[in-house]
């Protein structure tokens, strides 16, 4: 980001992240992140500036990358550290990615065909009779297992920080998840909640973090 955001804008955009979150998880269920961090001398806040620009240059500058920025941005605050007024002033450079792939079908077996004959709306109620069918019709009892397919994304988001000073990689690490849905903006606030529970973490440590309805986070380590 090449300029600090207003404070109007940003609370527009705060507004409309907190929109997104709450319905969210008015209607979803938990949200399941695999998460993997390393991170070598990453200082303790005390005082230190940060910046969140785009680790891709295409994205800089964008709104949409500028709502996840602050995410991250208040995430960090959270912490201890102080937004900077430019990556240039900055003592730790903060470089943020984020994506969704194009999705894969998944095919799923109930184990059994549905039967219509024993269907509540059926003539006897829930006891209705089964047709005779002559040799070579279809007879729905002999058919095998209902298979639906439907269409799964992964998505995932990628932080590191920098310190500016020495040019020494301090922090990296990737949440990611698959989920029926490829709504960016209902996926990077998850999973940016996702990389900061129990930041830093320990170096070299994958674990799932379970954000549940109630929006706490819970870890388990594989």
């Amino acid at each position: 980001m090449t300029s600090q955001p207003t404070k109007l804008s940003r609370a527009i955009r705060f507004a409309l992240g907190g929109a997104i979150a709450l319905g969210l998880s008015a209607c979803a269920p938990s949200f399941k992140a695999d998460v993997s961090r390393f991170q070598t001398q990453l200082p303790a806040p005390q005082g230190q500036t940060f910046a969140v620009v785009a680790e891709d240059p295409a994205l800089a500058g964008g709104l949409e990358f500028a709502l996840y920025a602050d995410l991250v941005a208040e995430q960090m605050a959270g912490l201890g550290y102080v937004e900077s007024a430019s990556p240039e002033a900055a003592n730790l450079l903060v470089r943020f990615d984020y994506g969704v792939d194009n999705g894969r079908e998944r095919v799923r077996s109930t184990g059994f065909a549905a039967d219509p004959y024993f269907s509540p709306w059926g003539r006897f109620g829930g006891f209705s009779r089964r047709r005779a069918f002559a040799f070579g019709f279809y007879d729905p009892f002999l058919a095998g297992p209902e298979v639906r397919s439907y269409t799964v994304y992964t998505s995932d988001i990628e932080m590191k920080i920098d310190n500016t000073a020495t040019g020494e990689r301090l922090f990296e690490g990737q949440a990611q998840a698959v989920s029926r849905t490829n709504r960016l903006q209902s996926l990077v606030p998850n999973l940016v909640e996702a990389i900061f529970t129990d930041f830093p973490g320990s170096n070299g440590e994958t674990l799932r973090i379970t954000i549940r309805e109630d929006g706490k986070s819970v870890r388990a380590i594989d």
